[in-house]
């Protein structure tokens, strides 16, 4: 069980922290926080709970007008273009134990968030106060950040104030300058290459069959010296060309599952329904549909481009493709 709103703010006390407190109606975004606690003179927090592909929790904290490219944030990490995106609902509340609409610094006061690294705007530094949820959305506290660096440190977090719109060239003799806040326990995996091309097996290759293939296929076809009329199960994967074995295809596929569920959501009852929250339901229906979906894609995607490099790496039978 995670940290409620009130055990916060009691620790806060317990801390020596000074902050302001404000009720109001539940809120999702900044604009709609904006109308309650806008006008009360600090600066307003837009947060982010990110993941990347070895499953890396990042907490990424910024002011609401500070532009966060996560693209440019993925090379600064040393992410390659696995980069960072959007963590599921799921992980959301597992890890940080907070609602949708409630990811703060304040989250990492939990014992399961322990390994998420936290980024914070430096933008912070210069406001009078900072306002952030307190675990929940229906309330936000306004304190200076150097309180808000006192808290980290008490729940073990040393505060890493960014440049979050900064873009420095990453490159060989520039190496990603946010790199050392990676979570540490996996390696990250390098580039792939940009595009896979077909599998050339030479003309010349010797076919190489078993015995009892060679026997099968003898019953079915009138004999021949054409190797090229033995046909096997293993052939058609191996030298099928479709978007399950060209990085090309297999992306392109992937986008049209995705455009196709983004049309259907939005309608003209989506918009009257959900309004200045469409954006959030729709991300929310996206992962949902697709998750499964495109997991098995990319798993097949996989699993031929390591059949094809296994057959055309010398394996135990090798094929001509036509």
């Amino acid at each position: 069980m995670g940290y409620s709103k009130d055990q916060l703010l009691a620790r806060l006390k317990e801390l020596q922290i000074d902050f302001s407190q404000y009720e109001h109606p539940v809120v999702m975004t900044v604009e709609a926080q904006a109308k309650y606690v806008g006008n009360m003179g600090g600066g307003l927090s837009k947060n982010l709970f990110l993941k990347d592909k070895k499953n890396r929790l990042y907490v990424v904290s910024a002011l609401a007008d500070t532009k966060v490219d996560l693209k440019v944030l993925s090379q600064r990490l040393g992410l390659g273009k696995g980069g960072v995106r959007m963590a599921p609902e799921e992980t959301l509340t597992e890890i940080l134990q907070v609602p949708l609409g409630c990811v703060t610094p304040f989250a990492l006061v939990n014992e399961s968030a322990r390994d998420v690294a936290l980024l914070l705007d430096q933008g912070f530094k210069s406001q009078e106060s900072c306002f952030f949820h307190p675990l929940s959305n229906d309330t936000s506290i306004a304190l200076k950040a150097r309180d808000l660096d006192k808290f980290l440190k008490s729940v073990g977090k040393e505060p890493v104030y960014v440049d979050l719109e900064a873009s420095p060239a990453v490159g060989k003799d520039n190496p990603p300058d946010l790199a050392a806040f990676v979570p540490s326990g996996s390696t990250v995996l390098p580039d792939p290459p940009e595009k896979a091309g077909p599998i050339k097996v030479p003309a010349e290759s010797q076919v190489i069959v078993d015995k009892k293939s060679t026997k099968a296929a003898a019953k079915e076809t009138k004999p021949s010296n054409n190797v090229k009329n033995v046909e096997s199960k293993s052939t058609n994967n191996v030298c099928q060309r479709s978007a399950f074995s060209d990085a090309g295809l297999f992306v392109q596929e992937m986008l049209d599952k995705t455009s196709a569920l983004l049309l259907s959501e939005i309608t003209e009852d989506a918009i009257k329904q959900h309004g200045g929250q469409l954006g959030i339901v729709v991300g929310e229906n996206l992962r949902k549909h697709l998750s499964s979906e495109l997991t098995n894609v990319a798993t097949m995607f996989k699993n031929t481009a390591y059949t094809a490099g296994f057959h055309a790496g010398g394996g135990p039978r090798q094929f001509n493709c036509p």
